[in-house]
């Protein structure tokens, strides 16, 4: 499915997030005052133009109402981000997704109607820390405060065996969603699915059991 995107800002994360969004086929219009950059962008993103988020009457002539997302990636101008957020909503865009830079300037983001916040620097740090913590764990994405979905190496102790064998959800309370062998992923695998070396289970779980999981060797 296709969905209609705007970024504004085109910094690094705000460039990052455009291009990645049109690697996987959206539609991306990017926003900044910058001229500069916006004729960069022009040669990789669907749309690329210079406008003032902070001017209701630039956010209407680019017709900023009619993007499924916008996403606000103002680097350190918090005023700028604020009123960027402010603005959207009132134009009646659905779903507004606003970078901040620490925990006050996204609890106002907030306020002002940001559907999701989102603190880059701060979530990178913890995934990295986690993933150095639990070193069987290649990638995870965050349910909720106590729920994952991970990306997980499988211990050499337990490679030849099925699922059934493993009894992951009797012994940790974990519930195997797929396993990848190599580039190929096999979705709701069969209990009887057996395990090879190099394959990688993708679970879902309480981060507790995932922890405890992650830490096998």
């Amino acid at each position: 499915m296709i969905n209609q995107y705007a970024v504004i800002g085109l910094g690094r994360f705000g460039m990052g997030l455009a291009e990645s969004l049109v690697e996987a086929g959206q539609e991306v219009m990017g926003v900044d005052t910058n001229a500069e950059r916006v004729e960069d962008a022009q040669v990789l993103l669907t749309h690329a133009v210079i406008a003032d988020s902070t001017d209701p009457d630039a956010l209407k002539s680019i017709g900023i109402r009619n993007f499924d997302t916008v996403v606000v990636a103002i680097g350190n101008d918090i005023q700028a981000s604020i009123l960027s957020v402010l603005l959207l909503k009132e134009e009646g865009v659905k779903k507004v997704i606003a970078k901040a830079i620490n925990k006050p300037h996204g609890q106002v983001l907030e306020k002002v109607g940001a559907d999701w916040v989102i603190f880059p620097e701060r979530d990178m740090g913890e995934r990295v820390a986690h993933m150095l913590l639990s070193p069987n764990v290649l990638n995870f994405i965050e349910l909720s405060k106590d729920y994952s979905v991970e990306e997980m190496k499988i211990p050499g102790s337990m490679t030849h065996k099925t699922l059934r064998d493993l009894d992951l959800r009797a012994r940790f309370n974990l519930s195997v969603i797929a396993i990848r062998h190599g580039k190929k992923i096999n979705i709701s695998p069969s209990p009887d699915e057996a395990i090879l070396e190099g394959d990688v289970l993708v679970v879902i779980g309480e981060k507790k059991d995932l922890e405890r999981f992650g830490n096998l060797t």
